[in-house]
């Protein structure tokens, strides 16, 4: 009974805690600098591609999941389309990096994922699930850091065209 008790106390309260908070970053904002490691153990500043390129930055919640990898292998498969507008893919969840790095061996993908084990990246852009994974959400950087789109729901098939809509639409 006390078992039972503490199950229905202890399970809202982890649920609760683990959902994370809501996104409050919105188009317009510059884009919260972070360091992140990356699949080949590199540390990748946000604010290094300021000037430079604009950033496609888009959170999943786990490697090799059926939805993670269609989505990551369209930005692989579109990645000549994407990188023709002066654009960098840079992928995120909070797997480790070498997780990532067997994820992009294994589906051949040919743009960085970075690793936020400690969370506290995805706090800030995607939210965390209840699991305590990232949210499924993607950013578009332009090249002064500003955030000039938002994609809050993602259709991992087709989000890849999406994308090419608006980093053409980026002045």
């Amino acid at each position: 009974m006390l078992k039972k008790i503490a199950t229905l106390f202890i399970l809202p309260v982890f649920l609760f805690s683990c959902k994370g908070q809501d996104i409050t970053l919105k188009e317009g904002d510059m884009a919260p600098d972070f360091t992140l490691k990356s699949d080949e153990g590199k540390m990748i500043k946000l604010s290094d591609y300021r000037g430079v390129s604009n950033v496609v930055l888009y959170f999943y919640p786990k490697d090799k999941t059926s939805g993670c990898t269609k989505e990551a292998c369209n930005f692989r498969d579109n990645i000549p389309k994407i990188t023709a507008f002066n654009t960098t893919v840079l992928g995120v969840s909070v797997d480790d990096a070498e997780s990532h790095k067997a994820f992009k061996e294994q589906e051949h993908l040919n743009f960085t994922l970075l690793a936020d084990p400690d969370k506290q990246v995805s706090k800030k852009y995607s939210g965390l699930s209840a699991l305590g994974m990232s949210k499924r959400v993607t950013y578009v950087i332009d090249k002064k850091g500003v955030i000039t789109k938002i994609f809050p729901k993602v259709d991992v098939n087709e989000h890849y065209k999406e994308i090419l809509d608006a980093i053409k639409e980026i002045k």
